[in-house]
């Protein structure tokens, strides 16, 4: 594994494995016990101008490359990472904090998606529509937008990354990526490691490790990307929206949720409790679709949380590499303090803690809090941390009404023993989307993912895919002659 922080701690940029030649080096620390992992130097604006010249060179010629033999280096990719998937899962338990659990369900979608790149290469079809003008034929193509740029976060960075990445060049496109800084070799390098093995042409993949302490808007700024797929903080997604509309960019964004887990009157309770508890803590929490709210019909409340707070109880905290942790470290020190704030704020504003994690450097103990204040802050926030906050409430009027008090519309779910009354509460729901009795985290290759409101702009994965990364090209052919009037 060790190798893998040494040989990979690079920039790579035109098929070139080589250092940055900025002033200072990011840091790359294992979150659970702090070993250093790699220093790597950071690439500069000019290196990111380089990435992206050297992604549109090699565009022209990979658009033109016929499809099967596009998709054979995903095929290849995809073996490399079967291959590898030991080594890989020890990476990501170091880099992340991840869990030998999270690192499973992380590596099972990614072989997923990558299994769909396959046939994305395959799937853009063109169209020949009528004409009101006789003789004239109107072919509609697809053709790719040139080259992507992809910004991904540091809680499922290798699956955040490809499912980007790897769909962008499936569908003839050149791709830069920028990995978060703190996940730079699994949500970077290694992709591009993986796709060098695979055979993909030099310059189609570039991977910048940087900061914008370093670089400030250049990767997005830059003008020869005409698709920015980014996924991390709305905070930060809506100053991407901002640069890329003024720049005619299009952004594909997938940011925070605040999503809800709703137990209606009728459910299996025993079932709710587990679904709970996995879209709360799953990843220590460090979930965009995990269920912030825990929404319990007061008429099943007292039995609902007795099972919920007991098996929250039962997971194992502590180092990631162990293979009975559910739950290991945040991934850095100012997230860990964060969620603890967060806590000890909703207590000072009257909440109850039924169970109340401790914290230890990284380390963040699951937290349970109910009797919350309706105007509390910590119900319109994100948590990026193990902590679940119980809402009892009064029929499905209310429970609609509370979850959709909040500035965010991503995932979430509801339980009830009538498929069709889950349904029906979905429907009301303002998310991109949302599960009839099951959890909160779900994503999958064919399905369209994103979110509403403060939850991002445009979707990703199957068809959605295709139209993201791809733009519509008008060619007419007058078979006839026209009439000109002058």
């Amino acid at each position: 594994m060790s190798s893998y922080f040494t040989d990979l701690a690079q920039q790579y940029i035109d098929g070139e494995w080589r250092p940055g030649t900025g002033s200072w080096d990011i840091i790359d620390f294992n979150p659970y016990d702090g070993e250093k992992l790699a220093s790597i130097t950071i690439a500069t604006v000019d290196e990111v101008d380089q990435a992206y010249q050297a992604a549109a060179r090699a565009q022209k010629e990979w658009a033109k490359t016929n499809p099967y033999t596009r998709r054979a280096v995903f095929e290849k990719a995809l073996r490399v990472i079967e291959e590898r998937e030991q080594e890989i899962t020890e990476v990501i338990i170091a880099e992340l904090g991840g869990t030998h659990l999270k690192a499973g369900f992380e590596l099972h979608l990614v072989k997923e998606f990558l299994r769909e790149s396959v046939q994305l290469a395959l799937r853009p079809e063109g169209k020949i529509l009528p004409s009101p003008i006789d003789g004239k034929e109107n072919r509609v193509y697809l053709v790719p937008v040139g080259v992507v740029g992809v910004i991904s976060p540091f809680n499922f960075p290798l699956l955040l990354s490809l499912k980007s990445v790897a769909p962008a060049l499936a569908l003839g496109n050149g791709v830069v990526l920028k990995p978060h800084q703190n996940t730079p070799i699994v949500g970077g390098s290694l992709i591009a490691k993986i796709f060098e093995e695979a055979g993909l042409p030099a310059g189609l993949l570039n991977v910048v490790i940087t900061d914008i302490a370093e670089i400030g808007d250049a990767f997005i700024e830059h003008p020869i990307p005409k698709v920015i797929s980014f996924t991390g903080s709305d905070k930060v997604g809506r100053h991407v929206a901002t640069v890329c509309a003024s720049n005619f960019k299009r952004a594909v964004l997938e940011l925070g949720g605040n999503s809800a887990l709703v137990v209606l009157d009728d459910a299996d309770i025993d079932y709710a409790v587990d679904a709970a508890v996995f879209s709360r803590y799953v990843h220590q929490g460090q979930v965009c679709m995990a269920a912030n709210r825990v929404l319990v019909d007061r008429s099943i409340e007292a039995e609902f949380t007795e099972k919920f707070v007991a098996k929250v109880k039962t997971l194992k905290v502590g180092d990631p590499s162990d293979p009975q942790t559910i739950v290991g470290p945040l991934i850095n020190s100012s997230q860990a303090d964060a969620v603890s704030a967060v806590v000890e704020q909703a207590i000072a504003e009257g909440a109850t803690a039924l169970v109340h994690g401790s914290t230890t450097d990284n380390l963040v103990e699951p937290s349970v809090l109910t009797g919350l204040p309706a105007d509390s802050a910590i119900l319109q926030q994100e948590i990026f941390g193990p902590v679940a906050l119980l809402v009892p409430f009064d029929g499905e009027e209310e429970a609609v009404r509370i979850v959709n008090d909040t500035p965010y519309g991503l995932s979430g779910a509801v339980h009830t023993a009538d498929v069709e009354r889950g349904v029906s509460f979905a429907k009301q729901i303002d998310t991109g989307m949302f599960h009839v009795n099951d959890g909160t985290v779900h994503d999958e290759p064919l399905v369209a993912f994103g979110g509403e409101k403060s939850s991002g702009l445009g979707r990703l994965n199957g068809e959605a895919t295709v139209g993201a990364f791809t733009t519509q090209k008008w060619i007419s052919v007058q078979h006839g002659r026209s009439f000109f009037p002058f």
